[in-house]
């Protein structure tokens, strides 16, 4: 997905549901997908590029070449302005997660790795923000996405927010580990978010680990969606060990599990597709 017309029906026939979120992950050695924007609009969803300053995972969790304080002084403003532009002549609406879980020290624009000193974050996504308005891009949806308090509870959220007037949406990456409730895995992060801003709510990554009690923490986490109507949407990892997960995520891992899945959907009140700009 979004590329596999065929693993995107499979899911939507798996769910009885099609998705109108569709994930794809942008390195800062890719240009602006373009194609990826369409098909998932094509296909009756919301493209949204997590955008990942670095060049993989291959190169290790800490990558100088990709500091924040070379974004902050401008050496990658070409490639700024260049996809910016892109954005802008493409015209769809996209959602851009830039360099999510920023509060883990596992990827290199944490002010953990690479060099990164505290408040440049903050620092290197204002000025990649303001490249885009310079540019003429307003049709960006800014989704600036922490991963969830657990693993790193000491770590201050707020200190690495940019401020409401360079963020759309917030998201939260969070997973049920040894957790049993939904609330369990999102509530302390979710009330942390609260002190300091109000801005709509998307799971941008979430899943269940394997086991007898995954069923029972998916049919919990569409009740618990249900009680946070500030929580507009989710995007399910539907990644195995085999695609790159650390675990089997996937709701259609068991029988047990899509079902619980599929019932969650159907008690749910769910948007309509996107409208296609051709249309």
């Amino acid at each position: 997905v979004p590329w596999s017309s065929r693993h995107l029906e499979r899911l939507a026939s798996s769910a009885n549901a099609s998705p109108t979120m569709i994930q794809a992950f942008v390195h800062w050695t890719q240009d602006y997908p373009s194609e990826t924007v369409e098909l998932s609009y094509h296909r009756g969803a919301l493209p949204v590029l997590s955008w990942e300053p670095w060049s993989g995972l291959a190169n290790g969790v800490s990558q100088p070449d990709y500091a924040l304080k070379r974004i902050i002084d401008g050496e990658f403003d070409e490639y700024l302005r260049a996809f910016a532009t892109a954005v802008r002549d493409h015209g769809w609406p996209v959602a851009i997660r830039f360099a999510h879980e920023m509060n883990g020290d596992w990827f290199p624009w944490s002010e953990r790795r690479s060099g990164n000193r505290p408040g440049e974050y903050v620092s290197a996504w204002r000025h990649v923000h303001d490249a885009f308005q310079e540019a003429g891009a307003t049709n960006v949806i800014w989704l600036w996405s922490p991963n969830i308090l657990r693993p790193v509870p000491d770590v201050s959220l707020e200190a690495l927010y940019p401020g409401d007037d360079y963020v759309d949406w917030i998201g939260m990456v969070g997973y049920a580990v040894e957790e049993t409730t939904a609330s369990a895995v999102f509530d302390p992060t979710l009330a942390a978010l609260r002190e300091f801003t109000d801005k709509p709510v998307v799971v941008t990554e979430t899943g269940a680990q394997p086991g007898e009690q995954k069923p029972q923490w998916i049919d919990d986490f569409f009740d618990w969606l249900a009680e946070h109507p500030d929580v507009i949407g989710f995007i399910w990892f539907e990644y195995d060990t085999h695609q790159g997960g650390s675990a089997d995520w996937r709701f259609t891992a068991t029988p047990e599990a899509m079902a619980a899945f599929r019932d969650g959907l159907a008690r749910s009140r769910l948007a309509p597709p996107p409208v296609s700009l051709e249309g």
